[in-house]
């Protein structure tokens, strides 16, 4: 920076060397050029020092950037490895259960015993989401019959007193049961332990522009919202603690989400 501003200085010596005492047709003394000269100096001196801050600025950002993506992976990786963790230490209580309740579906109502829907994960990438099947057979054609009694706000679907729930399902579903084959879907990457829950493409094609931000995680079997409250807050709600848990994502945030899903799972606050 030192030998720019010398060089700076050696220009308009030159030029203040070359200049004529007066220019008898432009009236342009020696002591308006001093002044003139002056300024120019100045506004050149401003100029370089404002180079190199902006020089350091960009070494700044390009330090935040690169530790911001080594974050970013190391998070995704500790993710990982925590979802397969959690996911194989949860199968020898999890299969018992889904074979039982998967003869009690059996025995209950016709049909199959799992149910395989759509559903839109990160940055909107599809897959089918695994359920043990709590609803009739044809409830996905009942729904639109329905619809003027939804009791959910936002772009969402619930009723406490869904009529296309079996006997079995109205329990299962109380207990999060149905949700337990969805450790498969963790398995093979598609979800996450906990994320936000993965929405149907119908919700999707009507989100707001800032709705479009619960896709920028893995979706999970439980989250934020499944801990706060599950069906009984808002849409709006719903969407603030997704993008929460994305904002603050770490893998301590995973624990202490998987811990506080037991009690909200006994309690049933929410949940039908």
């Amino acid at each position: 920076m030192r030998d720019d501003m010398s060089t700076a200085s050696n220009l308009t010596e030159a030029m203040h060397e070359k200049l004529p005492a007066q220019d008898s047709q432009s009236g342009f003394t020696e002591e308006k050029f001093q002044s003139a000269d002056e300024k120019a100096q100045r506004m050149l001196e401003i100029h370089l020092q404002e180079s190199y801050r902006n020089s350091l600025t960009a070494r700044r950002n390009r330090f935040l950037l690169t530790s911001w993506i080594i974050r970013s992976k190391l998070i995704g990786k500790g993710k990982r490895l925590f979802d397969i963790l959690v996911s194989l230490a949860t199968l020898p209580i999890a299969i018992p259960i889904i074979l039982l309740t998967a003869v009690a579906i059996k025995l209950d109502s016709p049909g199959p015993v799992f149910y395989m829907q759509e559903r839109v994960g990160k940055w909107g990438k599809k897959f089918y989401c695994y359920k043990l099947r709590s609803m009739y057979v044809d409830a996905d054609q009942r729904k639109a019959e329905l619809m003027s009694k939804n009791e959910a706000d936002g772009v969402v679907f619930k009723m406490k007193d869904d009529p296309r729930v079996t006997r079995v399902g109205k329990i299962i579903r109380k207990l999060s049961i149905d949700e337990l084959p969805q450790i498969f879907n963790v398995l093979k990457g598609e979800m996450s332990i906990v994320g936000p829950r993965p929405p149907v493409p119908i919700e999707v094609i009507q989100y707001t522009y800032d709705q479009y931000r619960r896709l920028d995680a893995v979706p999970g079997i439980t989250g934020l919202q499944q801990v706060s409250g599950r069906s009984d807050i808002s849409f709006k709600r719903w969407v603030e603690l997704d993008i929460q848990y994305i904002e603050e994502q770490s893998l301590l945030k995973d624990i202490e989400i998987l811990l506080r899903t037991i009690p909200a799972v006994i309690s049933r606050k929410g949940a039908y």
